[in-house]
């Protein structure tokens, strides 16, 4: 059996479907699991939390590219999803001085943007045509 469900709504779709095609225009930019989709683009990410502000500085001179948060002790360094990359982060840690790692990946509003050039929104009530 096979249901076919349109939504704008990224997040239900992730959820809810075994195979997704993105359209744009009304053409079919992108087809395949939300997994397939999410391995297209970049969008991933280690968060690490510190337990003192030493560890976040000591870790953020390793990783210039991370986007550090003091107010918070969290360091959030890119990633490409795999387990070699993810080794790397993990193996320049003091580990006595992280306090939680968390691993983020890419969503459909990523896929999105990256296969359209624009972020997927809702038509608000005054955008849909009567």
């Amino acid at each position: 059996m096979t249901v076919l469900l349109t939504t704008q709504y990224l997040d239900e779709a992730d959820h809810l479907a075994d195979r997704i095609g993105v359209l744009d225009g009304g053409r079919l930019v992108a087809e395949g699991t939300a997994a397939e989709l999410k391995r297209r683009v970049p969008g991933g990410h280690v968060a690490v939390r510190f337990t003192d502000p030493a560890g976040l500085a000591a870790a953020a001179a390793l990783h210039p590219d991370a986007v550090v948060d003091t107010g918070a002790l969290a360091l959030q360094v890119p990633h490409d999803g795999s387990l070699p990359g993810l080794r790397r982060v993990l193996d320049a840690l003091d580990e006595d001085r992280v306090d939680t790692v968390t691993v983020g990946t890419a969503d459909l509003d990523d896929v999105f943007l990256a296969l359209t050039g624009r972020a997927a929104r809702p038509r608000t009530a005054e955008e849909v045509p009567a």
